[in-house]
């Protein structure tokens, strides 16, 4: 338990952060599942179509800290290779 007022602030920036970073981390995830729903439907339209919209919305996450680079570079590239195996 925080004992000082500075240690108390400190929970309540974190308690916000993390609440920002859960919404940001569960609109990306939507946006993913949208392509994932595309790819498994077999509408290879749609899949392009989600894939370009998650893309930037991916890269946002990244900007803000919520994700790696290199792990919504590998999501991105998966998700791609995928849309274009699928004909």
């Amino acid at each position: 338990m925080a004992n000082t007022s500075s240690a108390k602030k400190n929970v309540r920036k974190m308690e916000r952060k993390t609440a920002v970073n859960q919404a940001r981390r569960s609109r990306v995830r939507t946006f993913l599942r949208r392509v994932e729903d595309a790819l498994s439907a077999g509408d290879k339209s749609a899949a392009n179509a989600a894939l370009k919209l998650a893309e930037p919305e991916l890269m946002r996450a990244v900007s803000r800290g919520v994700y790696h680079k290199n792990t919504a570079a590998r999501k991105i590239s998966r998700l791609s290779s995928r849309c274009k195996a699928l004909s």
